[in-house]
C-alpha cells in the first residue's frame, strides 16, 4: 500500500487538545495509563462482564445501586468518597470481579472517554493490553487517534509513553505525519528497555510512589499482563470478541 493510501495515526498529548483532531473520522484509543485503562482491560480480562465508565462521583453512585453494581474510581490517585473499591488492577481478581459490572470514575480517564464520544470507535489501551491494541489497529486499517488522558490536561509521561510504543510497533502500517506521534515514539524508544527507571522522575509517578503503589506502577508498565481489547459499545467497555 503507498503511503498516501494508509489510514493516519496521530497522537493527542492531552484532552485540552482534542478538538484539534478529527475523531468522527477515526477509532480513538483512550490512554490513562496511571491507572485507569490498566484496571479497566484488567478487570475484563479477569472476567468482569462491563464496566460503565461515568464522569463523577455521584453518578457513579447513583448507577451502582441501581445496577446492584461495584463502584469503583479515584480522584487525586486515591479512592474517592462515596465508593466502595479505588482505582487499583490488583483489587479486581477473578474471584471477585468474574462476571460482575463495575461502574467506574476517574480523574482523567473516564474524562477523556466521555470527550471523545462522537468517535467512529473507542478503545481503550494501557502497557498490561499493548498487543492487544496493535493488533486490532492494524486489523482495522481505519484513521487512528491515541488520546492521552494526562494528567488534569497537562501532558504526562506515562501516557506519552504508551502512546509511543504503539507508534514504534504498528508505524509501517499507517501514515505518521504528526509531530506529536514523533516525539512520543522517541521518548518510549529512549526508555523500553526500563520503563520504571524511566518514569522516575514523572509527577504521577511520584504521586503513586508517595502513597505506596509501586507495585501498581510496576504493574501498569508492564506489557501484555492483561491482553484483551476493552470496546465501548452503548456506553459500556466490554472484551472484544474477535
Amino acid at each position: 500500500m503507498s503511503e498516501s493510501n494508509k489510514p493516519r495515526l496521530e497522537v493527542c498529548m492531552s484532552p485540552a487538545l482534542l478538538h484539534l483532531y478529527d475523531v468522527k473520522d477515526s477509532i480513538v484509543v483512550i490512554i490513562d495509563v496511571l491507572r485507569a485503562t490498566s484496571t479497566i482491560c484488567t478487570a475484563l480480562y479477569n472476567g468482569a462482564a462491563r464496566i460503565i465508565p461515568v464522569a463523577d462521583v455521584a453518578e457513579c453512585v447513583r448507577i451502582g445501586q441501581a445496577l446492584g453494581a461495584i463502584t469503583a474510581g479515584e480522584r487525586d490517585g486515591k479512592i474517592a468518597e462515596g465508593l466502595q473499591y479505588g482505582n487499583s488492577p490488583f483489587e479486581y481478581p477473578r474471584s471477585f470481579v468474574e462476571g460482575k459490572t463495575v461502574v467506574l470514575t476517574t480523574t482523567n480517564g473516564t474524562k477523556l472517554l466521555h470527550m471523545a464520544k462522537d468517535a467512529r470507535q473507542i478503545i481503550t489501551g494501557s502497557f498490561p493490553n499493548l498487543s492487544a491494541v496493535c493488533d486490532y489497529l492494524v486489523s482495522r486499517q481505519q484513521h487512528v487517534i491515541l488520546g492521552c488522558a494526562a494528567w488534569k490536561d497537562r501532558v504526562n509521561m506515562e501516557d506519552t509513553l504508551f502512546a509511543g510504543a504503539v507508534v514504534s510497533r504498528i508505524r509501517d502500517h499507517f501514515q505518521v505525519n504528526c509531530d506529536s506521534a514523533l516525539l512520543a515514539e522517541q521518548a518510549y524508544l529512549s526508555g523500553k528497555h526500563d520503563l520504571f527507571e524511566f518514569m522516575r522522575g514523572a509527577t504521577h509517578f511520584k504521586r503513586l510512589i508517595g502513597f505506596g503503589l509501586e507495585k501498581d506502577v510496576r504493574y501498569c508498565l508492564t506489557p501484555d499482563s492483561a491482553p484483551v481489547l476493552p470496546l465501548l459499545v452503548n456506553n459500556e467497555l466490554i472484551a472484544f470478541q474477535g
